[in-house]
């Protein structure tokens, strides 16, 4: 991942008064206020360390060409080094490698085997269904003039 880019699972208070002190700007909260665990008064933290903070929900389910391009946007205009989290960090490291194929011109298997040098091991087990991984990639090709396409 780029290094102004960072994908993280749920943070707790201790973890982003360390992000504030390492030098991060941001923080991209990819979950929906509906999910358990959800830190209702993460905005109001984050902020009072000065860093800024956006929630963009992003759901498996609507994980949308559009909804995408809307994150990937903003992400690009906030302040960077930035956090990116989510739950369990699935998403996060989703968006994260999709900003990094699309601004390094990385194809979708060039992407993918970037996911697996970082650990991402999960691109290539069952729990990423078939369709949510096509979907990824084609958005991959879509936006970084790349032709090869992931199987």
């Amino acid at each position: 991942m780029s290094n102004a880019l960072t994908a993280l699972g749920q943070v707790q208070w201790e973890q982003l008064q360390q992000i504030a002190q390492e030098g991060f700007q941001s923080v991209l909260n990819l979950r929906s206020p509906d999910e358990l665990g959800f830190l209702s008064s993460e905005k109001q933290m984050v902020e009072a360390l000065g860093l800024h903070y956006e929630n963009i929900p992003l759901k498996i389910e609507s994980f949308d060409e559009a909804l995408i391009t809307k994150i990937l946007n903003r992400l690009e205009q906030l302040p960077k080094p930035a956090i990116v989290h989510c739950a369990a960090g699935m998403r996060s490291a989703a968006i994260t490698l999709l900003s990094t194929a699309i601004q390094e011109g990385l194809t979708p298997e060039e992407t993918l085997e970037r996911a697996r040098s970082l650990g991402f091991h999960y691109v290539d087990c069952t729990l990423v269904s078939p369709q949510l991984r096509q979907r990824f990639v084609n958005y991959i090709v879509r936006h970084s003039n790349v032709t090869a396409v992931a199987a």
